[in-house]
């Protein structure tokens, strides 16, 4: 069995420790800004927002443990390290999230068959500190963007900051509104609106993390090309066995089995190989089982007894 890992340090995950604990401390101080004056003129859409960047705070608090768990170096018992936690942080970040998209559309529908009497006056105090939030929520969203593209784990975070600041931007406008027009029934219809932006940003999210945590193929790679790249190598008769899944929010590794009758897989072959799958799918840890015959069957093809056993 030949092996060969490659790990390119010069596209590991950029360092967001700075990112993580400046965007953790605005929302936790503007968390309270937002919580007191909610609460003080009885705003629905404040302390909608309130909650919603508090579990944006969880939230960040948890792509950065993740994020944190890259630096633990593999062990006997843990031969891949602890990459896979920062799939579990953005699973569980959106998680948080779709539970607060429920007590949010709760409440406001609550408030929307109350006869309780809304605060006229609210609209000048909403449109304050929904401004603080566009603001805050805008900064930290930039710190993020430019690993949004290349990790899970950061986009996540980007499109959290990113909604809050167009939620933020909504709520200044429903607190004009009702300054203006006395619209009070605005303000849980806006909360409303917030549940529906967070589900929108959120449901991807969710999905993509909860594919990857059962190991399927990440959505930046497309298997069918890779068998394609593999079958073309020089001396490649057949690809099989092929298996990629994501070891982390931002490395990939694969498993094949190359069948080559006639040729000698040799360093240069395998370096080849582990050059254009990085090249072209940004694959890092890649292993090849060479053969020049098959003698194993595709795990997909495996429909024997449990007790016939495969080597893969």
């Amino acid at each position: 069995m030949t092996h060969d890992h490659e790990h390119n340090h010069d596209h590991a995950p950029a360092n967001f420790n700075r990112a993580f604990a400046i965007g953790i401390a605005l929302n936790a101080v503007f968390v309270a800004i937002e919580a007191f004056y909610g609460w003080r003129v009885n705003s629905l859409a404040l302390l909608a927002d309130a909650g919603h960047n508090l579990s944006d705070v969880a939230g960040l608090v948890l792509a950065w443990g993740g994020a944190l768990a890259l630096k633990v170096k593999p062990d006997a018992r843990h031969t891949y390290g602890w990459k896979r936690a920062t799939i579990l942080a953005a699973f569980a970040n959106a998680l948080l999230l779709l539970m607060a998209i429920g007590a949010l559309a709760w409440e406001a529908i609550g408030r929307l068959l109350s006869t309780q009497a809304a605060v006229h006056d609210q609209g000048v105090t909403i449109m304050l500190v929904a401004g603080v939030g566009i603001v805050i929520n805008t900064a930290t969203a930039l710190l993020f963007m430019r690993g949004r593209k290349s990790d899970l784990n950061v986009r996540a975070a980007f499109v959290h900051m990113a909604a809050d600041a167009l939620v933020s931007a909504g709520v200044v406008i429903a607190g004009a509104l009702t300054l203006w027009q006395g619209w009070v029934w605005l303000d849980p219809v806006v909360s409303l609106g917030i549940a529906a932006v967070i589900l929108w940003g959120t449901w991807g999210l969710f999905k993509q993390s909860l594919h990857l945590l059962f190991d399927g193929v990440p959505d930046s790679v497309d298997p069918q090309a890779v068998q394609a790249c593999l079958a073309a190598l020089p001396g490649v008769t057949r690809v099989h066995d092929l298996h990629i899944w994501a070891m982390g929010t931002s490395q990939i590794a694969l498993t094949a089995h190359l069948v080559m009758p006639q040729a000698q897989a040799d360093d240069a072959f395998l370096q080849q190989a582990n050059d254009v799958l990085h090249e072209r799918f940004e694959i890092t840890h890649v292993t090849l089982q060479v053969m020049k015959q098959a003698f194993t069957r595709a795990c997909v093809e495996q429909d024997e007894p449990p007790h016939v056993t495969h080597e893969h």
